[in-house]
């Protein structure tokens, strides 16, 4: 699967906190500045605005989001790594127009500011629910949450503005009638008039903030602000209302502007700032700016001194429970894992497990841990006892390293089978808290979800948020419109970006659209883009990440509501979370739990077969054959292009070595070159070595433990952790630098430190030096993408299932599959002929036949078993599709039509299904154009004019018991000839991409083979690296960040699939083809091995436009096609198969007199690329027909 491409990677100051000494005390603190977290007006992150504070001499900086607090904890970390104290507040801005820096004093006054946040988010003023990312914030609200606040009052631009505001009735009530209410009443003034108003409604408003923006009045302005602080009681606070950390980013937060309000930088007026003052100034050039003004430097320090409140002080309380017996957690913990180690040991507990057990479980008790336990196992016997059906679901990542959870039923993986490190999971010297994962059907999570929510209530618990950020193509769309360019100039910019996230819009990138680069505003526009792309643009819902607390969220972190109305998630992300050592729950959604679970239901309802997850059947020799073919399309986690070539290389035959498979395809094996090593041992080709360090250090067989299950090559992250800790001596502290470097190595300083220390370290001790920068290599591609052994261990059982059910039960695993949608590497269309391959039979979507999901039927054929795939236990069955298959078809129409049918029996013909099913026309059409009528005995063509035919039948008392309508009927129905196959399958793909009649490359079959193009199925037959030609439909493409460059792209004809790989050379060069082409011709040489066929590229043509020579009988006719059947267009040429050959079926060829070249553009009539007008007898539906490819970075 591919990872999400909104998510960017978090930049973080990589530096040394015990190295970096505390900074003096400043004259002067930043109180009124922005982050990236005000979403399009912040135009610097907290990395670069610490940064600068640190050089400019400042030893303390505030942080002021728009009505949030989702950046304090990233400048809160950013600023604790550099000695400095963040400051932690935020910017109220209320309904009424007017804004406040609002700083607390104190924990309960920061928990109030939370609590006013909130209410702003989750209700309207008038208590409606509140849409996503709205805040409304009134100053009664305000007022009723200052407590504690030091509020400062932000003037306006213009000091003359006019507000409104609702002030205290001025009517005095009656002598005895204390207790009456009277109605606010409401104030107009301009700005300086309702000072007096803002003070007598918060008490805690004692400054009021002027800048000195070199605007030309900045003298007299500031002036007047400090007598309208003096005149009411308050004082004047210095601040530069800090946008970005240096000037050069003031052309971005124009941008930001001019995006934030849907116009252009050119027209937004006086909607930019004048100038670029707005960024951080040092305290000396603050103090100088404000000499008029000291006593407002003074302010500014006075209250951040004021202000101590820190994040640190967040003390985390899980939601406490009432357990049986009156035990407390930590007994009740005790009492459940060793009822269910029982259970998973029914022979009796091993004395290691049981040793390790107590271990656990005491640092358990030391961390007080127990309630998270608890929680966890409480959640999953919920989704396994409490539902019904259950839902399947099971632990993975660092938490499979715990025996506690796998006694506890969280995870399966088998603490007495693999080398676990709980120290990964729980460690006291890190003093971080543990991270379950708990994968859960994607389909039925959210039932998991609303129970959660129901135990513990929404003000108990939330999901964290995930950070959306700008991606390339988002980013030069926004900023070129905002910049001015037309709509299809930064269309054809997007186009340059790889897939969804691109590293770059280039300039060398740009010039292949035919721009012109040297063109100063295009470059602007560039540089601009590579300044946005990164950048948050809003915040999202975590995808199952929860914050479960004993008493009030609102209290800790705002809360805002979702897209969906039952959903509501906290501000900060998982790492915020993670930083502040607050527990979370992860609900996670897995689609092929979802899969599995619906093939076991099959296997219930078909073969009388009861399995779940424990009882597959284990060791089966026919799955591990099958999968060492690279047989493995649909399983789960081996079915990329890289896995499927690994599967025959490493040749697995036990479980670990799926275990194995999993981990090795990952860029920390790749790039510490542990591949090859390791499949050279498999296959006997190399001895296996374990290295040992010099007779003086240590014993010969040190790691003999660590890589004998490798064969001496490591694979796994825990591996190399033990070999740091082992082999280069690192102490606790060093090997948890070591384990932060793995989630991340961003910083060149801390790379070279750590590689210099543990290879130095290595090799002093004897160990060879090659190996020991291998290792650390393998670390260092970690950092990328890396699998501990305990999530391999919990992916490979999934592996394992998965692929016992396809070897056994096609069928019903093809039909899981495509019910379970979308999910995984291929499209429906593959996943159907991957089915077909496996000897199972498919039949077609049917109104009189087809429920919404795919379903399987029994075909009567038992007991032939001639010609069957080795090991299928389901020969009889035939997969039969859905209606989910037709585009356009919503679930609750396709509910109308097998209900009616499952109460008076199938349909008899077209009108009878719109009568009985009460649907309309449209979708009787769209039914007919899927050629969904063949129990009818209708022919495609038949269908849709007879669906054509029809009136929409009223939704009226007069009409609903009548049998039958003649109104709109058609008098003598007319008799359609069938279509050519060819016209079958354009119409498949259009209505349900796919064709179970002909593959589409098996039309322009002739014309290749004619100029020595070769099959998919041929390959096998070439000569090793000998020159061939292949052409087909683009299905993937594929860029790995470990293949250095290189590009990998699947294509399919009609015989299988042709592997291409690009090296990184060709792909610049031909860029263009390789991101846009549909059906593309190869040239290149073919290599493989063992299993594994590549077809090396060395010239790529988009042929995308043949798509439009679609036929495979061009001497009849065109009478009618599916969308022209009330106007039939003329006849076509004739001799089909010798235009096919020569290109004179081709308008283009017509027009200009020879053949037309790839590059050419269609001429003058076409109406879109390849298509030409009724007199040609082409095919006018070309690139449509076939779906887009699947792109994966």
């Amino acid at each position: 699967m591919p990872e999400n491409d909104l998510l960017q990677p978090r930049r973080t100051i990589e530096l040394d906190p015990d190295t970096i000494d505390a900074p003096p005390r400043a004259p002067f603190v930043e109180l009124g500045l922005v982050t990236c977290f005000t979403f399009l007006r912040g135009a610097s992150d907290a990395v670069d605005l610490v940064l600068t504070a640190r050089a400019l001499g400042y030893d303390a900086i505030g942080v002021a989001d728009a009505n949030s607090m989702a950046g304090v904890v990233r400048v809160h970390t950013e600023a604790k790594t550099l000695k400095m104290r963040p400051v932690i507040g935020t910017r109220i801005e209320t309904v009424e127009g007017l804004a406040f820096l609002a700083y607390p004093t104190d924990r309960a006054a920061y928990g109030r500011l939370c609590r006013l946040i909130s209410a702003g988010r989750m209700a309207t003023l008038e208590g409606e629910w509140q849409e996503k990312g709205a805040c409304d914030i009134s100053l009664t609200m305000l007022a009723r949450h200052s407590e504690g606040v030091q509020l400062i009052l932000l003037p306006p631009r213009d000091l003359e503005q006019l507000f409104t505001i609702a002030v205290p009735s001025n009517v005095v009530a009656f002598p005895g009638r204390e207790e009456a209410e009277f109605a606010p009443r409401e104030v107009t003034a301009a700005f300086p008039d309702l000072v007096q108003h803002l003070k007598q409604q918060l008490p805690t408003l004692r400054h009021l903030a002027a800048s000195y923006l070199y605007q030309g009045n900045d003298i007299a302005r500031i002036d007047r602000l400090d007598a309208l602080a003096r005149a009411n009681g308050m004082r004047l606070l210095a601040t530069n209302d800090v946008h970005y950390h240096a000037p050069d980013r003031r052309p971005l937060q124009d941008v930001m502007t001019a995006i934030r309000h849907k116009t252009t930088v050119a027209a937004a007026g006086h909607l930019l700032h004048a100038n670029a003052e707005r960024h951080l100034k040092s305290p000396e050039e603050m103090a100088r700016l404000f000499a008029r003004w000291p006593h407002a430097i003074a302010a500014a320090r006075a209250v951040a001194d004021a202000c101590r409140f820190n994040l640190e002080e967040l003390q985390y309380e899980y939601p406490e429970e009432l357990y049986p017996d009156g035990m407390d957690p930590q007994e009740y913990l005790e009492v459940e894992t060793f009822w269910g180690a029982s259970d998973r040991y029914p022979l009796g507990i091993p004395d290691h497990i049981l040793a390790t057990l107590e271990k656990e479980l005491a640092l358990i008790s030391k961390m007080g841990l127990a309630r998270y336990f608890l929680t966890i196992k409480g959640i999953v016997d919920f989704a396994r006892y409490e539902v019904d059906p259950p839902i399947l679901c099971q632990g993975r990542g660092s938490a499979a390293n715990s025996a506690v959870c796998y006694c506890l039923g969280i995870t399966n993986v088998d603490p007495a089978h693999h080398q676990l490190l709980f120290d990964r999971f729980i460690s006291e010297d890190r003093k971080e808290p543990p991270d379950i994962d708990v994968d859960f059907e994607h389909e039925r999570r959210e039932e998991v979800i609303q129970h959660i929510y129901k135990r513990y209530g929404r003000h108990r618990a939330g999901l964290c948020a995930t950070v959306i950020h700008y991606r390339p193509r988002m980013a030069i769309r926004e900023v070129g419109k905002a910049m001015g360019l037309t709509e299809d100039v930064t269309a054809a910019l997007a186009r340059t970006v790889w897939g969804g996230w691109g590293k770059e819009v280039s300039e060398r990138h740009a010039a292949e659209t035919g721009m012109d680069v040297t063109d100063p505003h295009l470059r602007r526009v560039l540089k601009l883009t590579e300044q946005m792309v990164g950048m948050p643009r809003h915040l999202s819902q975590h995808v199952g990440g929860f914050i479960l607390t004993e008493g009030a969220l609102t209290q800790t972190v705002p809360v805002g509501n979702g897209a969906m109305p039952d959903r509501s998630f906290i501000e900060w992300d998982k790492d915020d979370i993670e930083a502040l050592g607050i527990l979370k729950v992860d609900v996670l959604a897995l689609g092929m739990l979802t899969c599995i679970r619906k093939c076991l239901n099959l296997l219930e309802d078909h073969h009388d077969r009861r399995l779940t997850l424990a009882s597959v059947p284990r060791e089966d020799p026919e799955t591990y054959a099958m999968l060492r073919k690279g047989d493995s399309l649909g399983v789960f986690q081996v079915e990329s292009r890289a896995q499927m070539n690994m599967l025959p290389r490493l040749r697995p035959r036990q479980f670990y070595d799926l275990v194995i498979q999993v981990a090795i395809v990952r860029p920390g094996p790749i790039q510490g070159d542990m591949v090859h090593p390791y499949l050279k041992r498999r296959r006997g080709a190399e001895q296996v070595q374990i290295p040992a360090p010099g007779p003086e250090h240590g014993p010969p067989d040190e790691l003999s433990s660590i890589l004998e299950r490798t064969l001496g090559v490591p694979i796994f992250q825990e591996q190399a952790m033990k070999i740091a800790l082992d082999a280069a001596k690192f102490s606790s502290k060093e090997a948890n630098r070591l384990r932060k470097a793995m989630a991340t190595f961003r910083s060149r300083g801390m790379v070279d430190e750590l590689q210099d220390m543990m290879v130095e370290r290595m090799v002093a001790r004897g160990y060879d030096r090659d190996f020991a920068q291998r290792c650390f290599n393998q670390i260092r591609g970690f950092g990328e993408y890396g699998f501990p052994e305990s999530h391999a261990a919990s992916f490979a059982h999934l592996v394992y299932v998965s692929s016992w059910l396809k070897c056994h039960f096609p069928a019903a695993f093809g039909c899981a599959l495509l019910n379970s949608q979308p999910m995984g590497f291929y499209a429906p269309a593959q996943i159907v002929r991957d089915a077909a391959e496996h000897g199972v039979e498919v039949l077609p979507a049917d109104v009189n036949r087809s429920d919404w999901d795919c379903t399987l039927e029994v075909t009567g054929r038992a007991d032939e078993a001639d010609g069957e795939v080795s090991g299928r236990q389901d020969r009889h069955i035939a997969l039969r599709l859905g209606l989910r298959q037709i585009d356009g078809l919503p679930e609750h129409i396709a509910a109308r039509i097998v209900a009616a049918r499952a109460e008076q029996g199938p349909y008899a013909d077209v009108a009878e299904l719109r009568d009985r099913a009460r649907i309309g026309p449209a979708y009787v059409e769209r039914l007919a154009s899927a050629d969904a009528f063949q129990s009818m005995d209708l022919t495609r063509r038949q269908a849709l004019w007879d669906a054509r035919s029809l009136v929409a039948a009223p939704d009226l008392p007069l009409f609903a018991h009548a049998d039958e309508r003649d109104e709109g009927a058609e008098r003598r129905r007319a008799i359609l000839p069938r279509m050519p196959l060819s016209e079958e399958v354009v119409a498949d793909y259009q209505t349900t991409r796919l064709s179970l009649k002909a593959h589409p490359m098996a039309f322009l079959r002739a014309s290749l083979a004619d100029r020595g193009f070769v099959r998919a199925c041929d390959l096998r037959a070439r000569k090793f690296r000998s020159m061939v030609q292949v052409a087909g439909v683009v299905l993937i493409r594929q860029r790995p960040g470990s293949a250095k460059g290189v590009c990998f792209i699947t294509l399919e004809d009609e015989t299988g699939v042709i592997n291409l790989v690009v090296w990184p050379d060709l792909k610049e060069k031909q860029r263009t083809v390789v991101m846009g082409a549909r059906l593309m011709e190869v040239r290149g040489r073919v290599e493989y091995d063992d299993e594994v066929i590549h077809v090396i590229a060395q010239h790529m043509t988009d042929a995308t436009r043949e798509l439009h020579r679609l036929s495979d009988d061009l001497l009849r006719p065109v009478i009618a096609r599916a969308d022209h059947v009330n106007s039939p267009l003329g006849c076509g040429k004739a001799n089909p198969r010798d235009d096919l050959r020569t290109g004179a079926d081709d308008p283009h060829n017509r027009q200009k007199g020879g053949p037309v070249e790839p590059w050419q553009e269609p001429p003058p009539g076409n109406r879109e690329c390849g298509f030409h007008g009724p007199e040609a007898g082409g095919h006018p539906r070309d690139v449509r027909i076939i779906p887009k490819s699947r792109d994966f970075h």
